[in-house]
């Protein structure tokens, strides 16, 4: 008697998930108004949890991996976007980033300490909050075809703004650590141990990278993208079994493989179809993880966050842009399109829960309200800036 074949849930639910995704990007694109990226966050809400259930917390944990794989895609994209030297060597970007940073880790915290909130959560949320969401940049950007110098300023903006994040979580760390009576050693150690690790396996494994497409690809180039991912996701399945970070790691090795003397076709791969299922699912993932009860539990400080973060990447952009010469309307555009995030946000907080669950929990409430407003108003502002800045076709 032969025994019945049965579909594996996985399967089921990485179909199921790209099904959702393509009706709400299909619904949004219909509406003439929206993004795409805005109708594949709103169904996966709709989906989720919190409204109808039809995609369970179990279910979005066995999605886990399609999204760690979605990221991991998309930092190393990132990180391919930031030429080191080009970047210092143009003054009014490194400017604009620096600037930006500065006054976006001022104005939340300061938003922040006006209500109450204690010092500590404070700080570690104005880190996070200098942090953008490359994935809805580079997903808006592609459905849109855009291109000129606000798209390349962004795009170098978040790849930046996404590094001085993590490092600025990174020195609040050790004070976290010591309240916790972790101790000296341990508050100073950790933290420099993760990041100088993190660096040290994402730098290695772009040496392997360029080493392997020197070996494995044609000399006059060829397609890169089945190598970069199988790094890339070497590199996702060795960070998470190392005390390092996999945003890090992936991040790194982007920058890394751009940075170093490595073949053209390996610094310029496009992901392509193969690269969207997965940042499909990421998005429609991201809809069905927004819960309201975090917005309920901290409404004001929320606001606060999410108006100050706005109003400082904005300024910022504004000032730097207009005194460097470049139009009005492309100087007032460049910060809108930097108010979307996700990714690195939700990572370091992740990473602080998993360490001192209660005190993180006040810290969560906020970046996470925030994150299900600005995933949702996020898509709406990059793709009206970008077309506001003329740089739609």
């Amino acid at each position: 008697m032969s025994t019945p074949v049965t579909v594996p849930n996985t399967l089921l639910l990485f179909g199921a998930l790209l099904l959702i995704g393509l009706i709400g990007a299909a619904l949004a694109n219909r509406s003439g108004r929206l993004p795409g990226i805005t109708g594949m966050i709103f169904v996966g809400f709709l989906a989720g949890p919190s409204v109808l259930g039809l995609v369970s917390p179990t279910m979005l944990g066995e999605a886990r991996v399609f999204v760690d794989i979605a990221l991991g895609l998309i930092l190393f994209q990132l990180g391919l976007l930031l030429d080191v030297r080009a970047f210092f060597s143009e003054r009014r970007t490194w400017l604009t980033a620096l600037l930006e940073c500065l006054l976006t880790f001022t104005a939340v915290f300061a938003a922040l300490r006006g209500l109450q909130v204690q010092a500590l959560h404070a700080a570690l949320a104005a880190a996070v909050a200098v942090s953008s969401s490359p994935a809805v940049l580079l997903m808006v950007v592609r459905e849109l075809k855009a291109s000129g110098a606000v798209t390349e300023l962004s795009m170098r903006l978040v790849a930046f703004n996404n590094v001085a994040a993590f490092l600025l979580y990174t020195a609040i760390l050790p004070f976290v650590h010591l309240e916790q009576q972790a101790g000296w050693l341990v508050s100073l150690s950790s933290p420099l141990l993760q990041l100088a690790g993190s660096a040290l396996v994402g730098i290695g494994l772009a040496i392997v990278l360029v080493r392997l497409s020197r070996w494995l690809l044609p000399a006059e180039g060829g397609d890169a993208f089945v190598l970069v991912v199988a790094l890339v996701l070497i590199s996702l399945g060795l960070a998470k079994s190392l005390p390092v970070s996999p945003l890090l790691v992936l991040l790194t090795l982007g920058l890394a493989v751009r940075n170093i003397d490595s073949p053209e076709h390996l610094r310029s791969v496009q992901f392509g179809r193969g690269g969207e299922l997965f940042f499909l699912i990421l998005f429609v993932f991201a809809g069905a993880n927004l819960h309201l009860d975090h917005l309920y539990h901290a409404v004001l400080p929320v606001l606060a966050f999410v108006l100050a973060r706005a109003a400082a990447k904005w300024l910022a952009c504004f000032l730097v842009l207009r005194g460097h010469g470049l139009a009005k309307l492309p100087s007032a555009t460049t910060g809108l399109t930097l108010v979307p995030m996700a990714g690195m946000a939700i990572g370091l907080v992740q990473s602080t829960e998993a360490l001192y669950p209660e005190f993180a929990a006040p810290l969560s409430a906020i970046v996470l309200g925030a994150v299900a407003v600005l995933e949702t108003i996020g898509p709406i502002s990059t793709e009206w800036a970008l077309k506001r800045a003329g740089e739609v076709p």
